[in-house]
């Protein structure tokens, strides 16, 4: 219904309500006319801010759901273009499959043609161009090989000259070796008698109390001279002949009081001697058993060079490696000195590799002095680094100018066993073991080996050696081929 102040549904739209007071009828007063006419006039001016409020409303509806719409068409169109895209992409991966395939099988087509054509099968042709391909590279390898192996040599020489040289500095010891024989000498033939004592029982009571044998036919006539394979009982047997000499009192009671007082003073130096190497290396928790037992090689010989000292000595040079190239240098220094602690078992079967790791186990020496004394000689393989450095150390102690004196025919066997090693390869011709065995010169047939084959040679006898042979120090591998052409003048 439309009324004076606007219909019903605008009346609803505006929720604001218009109260007029009507006082009197048509026809009053004037105030009353004017009160009624501004109030007209407000509610007019009222429905028309709510109208034009309203249209705004609308206007801005209409304008949110055309860009709504204009958003779902821009929508429907990204979607049908991406559509489009991965149709497009698929079809492209269908392509290049096919394309894929396509050499594939034309590389396919030529093999089988070639396998044809050349009666080869395709593993057959592999071989033969591999063998020509070698053939062709072969003076390339030689050189890369001759290359690689100079640089290495040089750059191992100057380190290593470092470090051997720091090392044996480190390893100098102030002892000098001494021979293996135990002699004394008398002031006169005559105590000879003395010594052999009344139908012989001084000399039986003497090697019964020392466990040695007593010479006395030598060839100097003032001399005499002890054997025995125990070099401490040798000592105690040396040091009680000459207090008997001195004493001049030789009887079997003397003879035995001697020997005891003798072997008490050997044990006292054994374990000073033991107690001076380790304090010497700065090794302060060994057992004392441990020490009594590593000063007896102060006693033994192995090639002229005495076993103390050479044990001191590797143990220095260990420690010395250790500290250049990273190792623990107390456990090598450690693994170094008792290295060869087995050798002081003589009434023991099994090498002293074997006798060594018992007597550690039962000191319970640490693990890794174990294994260096289990792996110096390579009976195992290496497990740690610290073996390795005491297994370099000992070759290095034992390898240096006047540590060792070797018997002739061992030596004439270890360089016969170089030149049948360098003999053993096809094309070799002559070989000489050289400068005591430090080199090996071989000559091959030239028809056979090319100049380019010596380099690869050189490289597999070097390789055999060090797989078959012990040796101290290194051997300098020398191949020479030698092409001559000769022809006479008339």
């Amino acid at each position: 219904m439309q009324g004076r102040f606007g219909s019903r549904d605008d009346q609803n739209k505006n929720p604001q309500r218009v109260v007029v007071s009507v006082g009197k009828p048509q026809g009053g007063s004037g105030d009353d006319r004017e009160i009624i006419q501004d109030a007209r006039d407000e509610a007019h001016r009222i429905v028309k801010a709510a109208e034009d409020e309203a249209r705004k409303v609308r206007e801005q509806s209409i304008d949110i759901e055309k860009r709504i719409v204009q958003k779902e068409e821009e929508l429907d169109s990204k979607q049908t273009q991406t559509s489009k895209l991965q149709s497009q992409l698929e079809s492209a991966i269908e392509a290049y499959k096919k394309q894929e395939e396509a050499p594939n099988q034309v590389r396919q087509d030529l093999i089988k043609k070639l396998e044809k054509v050349s009666s080869l099968t395709r593993e057959e042709g592999k071989k033969l161009i591999l063998e020509n391909l070698e053939s062709e590279l072969k003076d390339e390898i030689a050189k890369r090989i001759r290359s690689a192996e100079e640089e290495i040599r040089q750059t191992a020489k100057d380190k290593g000259r470092d470090i051997l040289v720091n090392s044996m500095i480190a390893g100098a010891t102030d002892w000098v070796a001494e021979y293996t024989v135990s002699t004394i000498r008398l002031e006169s033939e005559e105590l000879k008698g003395r010594i052999i004592g009344k139908e012989g029982r001084n000399i039986r009571s003497f090697e019964l109390a020392t466990g040695v044998d007593v010479e006395l036919d030598g060839d100097i006539p003032e001399e005499v001279r002890l054997s025995s394979f125990d070099p401490v009982r040798r000592e105690i047997a040396r040091v009680a002949l000459e207090w008997l000499v001195k004493d001049a009192r030789i009887q079997p009671t003397r003879i035995e009081q001697l020997v005891e007082e003798a072997k008490e003073l050997v044990a006292k130096d054994m374990s000073e001697a033991g107690k001076k190497a380790a304090h010497e290396l700065g090794l302060y928790n060994i057992p004392q058993e441990a020490l009594d037992r590593l000063g007896r090689l102060k006693f033994r010989y192995s090639y002229g060079q005495n076993q103390l000292i050479a044990s001191i000595e590797t143990g220095k040079i260990a420690k010395k490696i250790a500290e250049e190239v990273g190792a623990d240098p107390l456990l090598c220094a450690w693994g170094g000195l008792y290295h060869d602690i087995g050798k002081t078992e003589m009434e023991k079967e099994g090498t002293h590799v074997q006798l060594g790791i018992e007597l550690a186990e039962r000191w319970k020496f640490p693990v890794e002095v174990r294994d260096a004394i289990a792996q110096h000689h390579e009976d195992e393989p290496f497990s740690r680094i610290e073996s390795i450095v005491v297994h370099l150390a000992d070759a290095i102690s034992g390898a240096r100018p006047g540590a060792r004196h070797e018997a002739v025919e061992d030596y004439i066997k270890r360089l016969t066993d170089i030149e049948n090693v360098a003999l053993s390869f096809e094309g070799v011709e002559k070989a000489f073991a050289i400068q005591a065995g430090r080199e090996v010169r071989v000559i091959v047939e030239p028809k056979v080996i090319d100049d380019a084959g010596i380099v690869i040679l050189a490289r597999d006898i070097k390789e055999k050696l060090e797989k078959e042979l012990t040796y101290p120090g290194q051997i300098t591998v020398t191949v020479i081929r030698e092409v001559r052409a000769i022809d006479i003048a008339k």
